[in-house]
């Protein structure tokens, strides 16, 4: 009696499972929904805020300085997008692009004072951790076209955050034991 109720009630579980499992596929979003996106804004920073880095001359103070200038495109970029513009909603984030690039550039440009350096990539990484949110935010309220760029740009803040991490790890910060 209870051999007859199992084979049933196993039967539905697998196919449940089989079902779920189906269903689990990966989750791109096919290209034909994307045909209309915007190409992805140009990654420049303006003429002033590459003469404002290039003033500043200590690694700390001009990786502070990196960091106060992609503030202010991200919060410039969350205002043209309140407002609905989002054409310089895209070329703020563009610049905020080029402001992660050129700061990464020139820290492991200046790799050779490296205690120094070290401070200004952690810096960087607790940094940029604050913008991931804000971009997700923006993210939520664009329009379909303007979607690939931002969830790129997520994922490159996170790829930059690891950049940022690495050197800290490295095997000259922690040389490893010689037995």
């Amino acid at each position: 009696r209870f051999g007859l109720t199992k084979g049933p009630l196993l039967a539905m579980c697998a196919l449940a499972l089989a079902v779920s499992a189906f269903g689990q596929g990966t989750n791109t979003i096919p290209e034909s929904e994307y045909a209309d996106a915007a190409p992805p804004p140009v990654r420049a920073m303006s003429k002033e805020e590459r003469s404002q880095l290039a003033s500043e001359t200590g690694v700390k103070d001009r990786t502070k300085l990196a960091l106060e200038l992609m503030n202010t495109r991200l919060t410039r970029a969350e205002e043209f997008n309140a407002k609905g513009d989002f054409t310089q909603m895209y070329n703020e984030l563009g610049g905020f692009h080029a402001l992660i690039d050129d700061t990464l550039d020139f820290l492991y440009g200046n790799s050779k004072s490296r205690d120094s350096v070290l401070n200004n990539f952690k810096r960087l990484e607790i940094g940029l951790r604050a913008f991931g949110p804000r971009i997700g935010l923006i993210r939520r309220e664009i329009p379909v076209e303007y979607d690939p760029y931002l969830k790129s740009l997520i994922r490159y803040l996170r790829d930059a955050r690891t950049k940022a991490v690495e050197p800290l790890f490295a095997d000259t910060v922690v040389p490893s034991r010689q037995t």
